[in-house]
């Protein structure tokens, strides 16, 4: 059945049973035919309404005539149940029609990306993603984009020194530090100038004592969200398992429907009963008592789905064990905490100045804990301050200059991640784990120390996806499907789809940085073409290990950061070793190809390891080995050898080899017969060389000079043979060489990968190799720079 994948935009979509639910159908088909009344029981929410709808269907092919109920409830509780069967409604067709709507996108958009990517890249890459299913969905790819853009936040983060002032003042009490107003100064000086004049004057005076009452708030009803991020952030229990385990205490009987978008609950419902219910704890029984006897007082949010009150429990329990317990536990504390008072305390502030140096302290007093009592998943403690009076002078103990350096974000935490989601309307409160777990299991990201990191083959996509100029990782384009019709979304997702195939070589480009080694097809090329400038290998050893895409991807041999150390920012020019034969990672190296001791004998313009790669595409050079600059994207140096060309620089102007460098107003490739011109010299002041055009087009067969050093080495001379007129060398690689240094902003990228926001240049010392014996010389390159902190 298999057909083009822009084809599933319009294919007929069918709905049937598949696996246990053929037998429920029957089940269902069987029963209804004695029946006269059909009364629906699912949940409360949209999909539930769905579920419900195809109910009716199934039972209404079957007796067309029977009248249908819906029950509206929230929990099974003997008042719950006994409530919805005397207030019956109808089902509500509008909802079930959305959720089929939505459905519909979802499969179609994803199901046609899916294909395509899946098809097209284990083509591609066949020796990484032979087996690799390359899914796409509206809410998984977004949810990739949020890892994704964080990641890359940090990369770009540039961490700067700062100096501030400290004061501190010894007390019976314990020391005092005193915060200085103006927080920080990044200049040094400037910083050991008003040291100096607090030093000179070292007295302090108290300038304003202000006393005023402090409160921490209580939690707001627990909805699915909120429950989410705190069994993920104080439990440690990841999203999708703390749903299943309060999908079964709900079954149970214990807590109500956990799956809600409501944090405020009716006014109609009963909560002293219910904290009753757990005055029989050890634990928290009499906090529950005093809560009964004061009487229950929950905060008020602002959401609800009209369906389901918030998550609480709906009867005490002390059978349940491991996880069960916790989250059973999770569900108890925050309810009796929500219901109850907020603490109460009295903050005080202290003002000083010296030598006209603003600085501050605060003080807290507890006077009430009320809810902190019952949670111990919030912390609030005393800082006792002694008396001071304003006006009072002081002579502060130590008064010292203090640094330290600005730190990047850290990595999202599973609690980050579904907080970004619910903000940008990715998913539901019920699909927030899943769609997770979804992008887990594709390998598009992976979890170390508990924090989100992009994979190789995630990262890829996305930027693949971001240089045809889509927004795909975005939420944006989910967000309106919430919005917009049907119809309108599938012609806009068609028409993402038909440029995004028209434009999959930059797909293949983006992936072809973090996945392509010697095993893999240089993508693009003609057969009688050296491989293009088609990026390769990333080089980014403070960042990503080489191994393949396989299985087990938390194990340490993917393509993951190793650690959390590789996620510090950069610190003046420690961003770790950008060099291509980086050993950063164990027994990974960043030398492609299967001779991991030939980077290290090749360095390209930049004077780092060349990477060594093999031409797959079909074609004259099929099989031969090359050598690339191991750079990405524009800091690459264009650098090219063959690996059979490598020859004594002494017998340079008679070796063959060949360039993928293009000349101005050409495409062109040259003929690997060359010849020395004595008469024509370059702008070494050496003999220019000769050689022909090959490539197909009006310069076919055409002669021109060039320098006749080896590849890496030669300068920028070109000229035609046939152009008598002086003054024609042209300098054809100026633009690929010459990258200025000036006028960088905070965020742009320094020489070789690193970024850079203070401190001066240093030239950057080339290696080049002279002699068969690989004998090592170094010279100043003009065009490499390297920072110097």
């Amino acid at each position: 059945n298999s057909c083009l994948p822009v084809e599933l935009f319009e294919a007929q979509v069918r709905k049937f049973c598949t696996g246990n639910n053929v037998a429920v159908k029957k089940t269902l088909e069987r029963e209804v035919r004695s029946c006269n009344t059909l009364i629906i029981w699912t949940d409360g929410d949209r999909e539930g309404e769905n579920i419900g709808c195809e109910i009716i269907d199934v039972c209404t092919a079957v007796k067309p005539g029977i009248n249908v109920y819906r029950a509206r409830f929230s929990e099974i509780t003997y008042r719950s149940i006994m409530t919805a069967c005397e207030n019956l409604t109808r089902p509500d067709r509008l909802q079930s029609d959305a959720v089929d709507v939505r459905q519909e996108l979802d499969l179609r958009i994803g199901a046609a990306f899916t294909r395509f990517q899946t098809l097209r890249l284990q083509r591609i890459f066949a020796a990484q993603l032979k087996d690799q299913l390359v899914s796409y969905g509206s809410c998984q790819f977004p949810t990739l984009g949020f890892v994704v853009s964080r990641f890359k936040e940090i990369d770009a983060f540039i961490s700067e020194d700062f100096y501030k002032i400290k004061v501190t003042l010894n007390t019976e009490d314990g020391i005092i530090d005193f915060n200085w107003k103006r927080v920080r100064l990044f200049h040094r000086g400037a910083c050991e100038v008003i040291l100096q004049i607090c030093l000179e004057s070292p007295l302090a005076t108290v300038t304003s004592v202000n006393n005023k009452p402090k409160s921490k708030w209580r939690p707001l009803p627990l909805d699915t969200v909120e429950f989410e991020k705190l069994a993920s952030r104080k439990l440690k229990i990841g999203a999708k398992e703390a749903m299943k385990i309060a999908e079964k205490l709900y079954n149970q009987g214990f807590i109500s429907y956990p799956r809600t978008e409501t944090n405020q609950f009716p006014s109609s419902m009963n909560l002293k009963q219910l904290i009753e219910h757990q005055t029989e704890s050890n634990e928290w029984g009499d906090f529950a008592r005093r809560l009964t006897e004061r009487g229950p007082n929950p905060r008020w949010g602002k959401k609800t789905d009209n369906a389901h009150p918030p998550i609480h429990p709906t009867k005490y329990t002390n059978t349940l064990q491991g996880n069960e317990k916790r989250i059973y536990e999770l569900i108890v504390r925050h309810f009796l905490a929500c219901c109850s008072q907020d603490a109460e305390g009295s903050e005080t502030i202290v003002d000083i100045t010296i030598a006209g140096e603003l600085f501050t302290v605060q003080g807290l007093i507890i006077i009430a804990k009320n809810y902190l009592e019952v949670y111990p998943y919030d912390r609030w403690t005393n800082k006792a301050l002694p008396t001071f009076i304003e006006g009072q002078q002081f002579q502060p103990t130590n008064i010292s200059m203090a640094e330290g350096h600005t730190d990047p974000p850290p990595l999202l935490t599973e609690s980050n991640l579904i907080d970004l989601m619910d903000k940008n309307g990715i998913g539901t409160d019920a699909t927030h784990a899943e769609h997770i777990e979804t992008i887990k299991a594709r390998k598009y990201v992976a979890v170390q120390n508990g924090r989100f990191v992009p994979g190789e083959l995630g990262i890829g996509l996305v930027e693949g996806y971001d240089s045809m100029g889509f927004e795909m990782s975005k939420p944006k384009l989910r967000a309106e499907l919430e919005t917009e019709v049907l119809q309108e979304q599938i012609t806009k997702y068609k028409e993402v789809f038909i440029r995004a195939s028209a434009e999959a070589i930059k797909l293949d480009d983006a992936l072809s940085r973090y996945l392509n080694d010697d095993s893999n097809p240089i993508v693009g090329n003609r057969e009688d073409d050296p491989p293009n400038n088609t990026p390769t290998q990333r080089n980014t050893s403070s960042t990503f290990s080489r191994p393949t895409v396989g299985n087990n991807y938390n194990q340490s041999n993917n393509r993951y950061p190793r650690n959390r150390s590789d996620f510090r920012g950069n610190r003046s020019n420690s961003r770790g070793n950008r060099g291509g034969n980086s050993k950063s990672f164990g027994d990974y190296s960043s030398c492609g190809g299967n001779n991991e001791q030939a980077g290290n004998e090749i360095v390209c313009n930049c004077g780092e390891g060349a990477v060594l790669l093999t031409v797959r595409k079909e074609g004259p050079n099929s099989g031969r080995q090359f050598y690339k600059c191991n750079k990405r994207d524009n800091s690459s140096c264009n650098f090219f050898l063959w690996a059979d060309e490598r020859q004594n620089n002494d017998q340079r102007s008679n070796r063959n080899f060949s360039s993928n460098n293009a000349f101005p107003g050409t495409s062109t490739s040259y003929n690997e017969s060359t010849s020395i011109d004595n008469c024509i010299k370059c702008l070494c002041d050496i003999s220019a060389i000769s050689r022909t055009v090959q490539k197909e087009g009006a310069n076919k067969g055409r002669q021109f000079y060039c320098c006749s050093k080896p590849q890496g080495n030669q300068c920028t001379f070109f000229k035609w043979a046939d152009d008598d007129s002086s003054g024609t060398a042209s300098h054809w690689n100026d633009n690929s060489r010459k990258r200025s240094r000036r006028g960088r902003g905070r965020g742009s990228r320094g020489p070789r990968g690193s970024r850079s926001s203070r401190g001066g240049y240093r030239r950057k010392r080339t290696k080049t190799y002279n002699n068969a014996n690989q004998e090592e010389s170094y010279g100043d390159d003009p065009y490499e720079e390297d920072y110097d902190s």
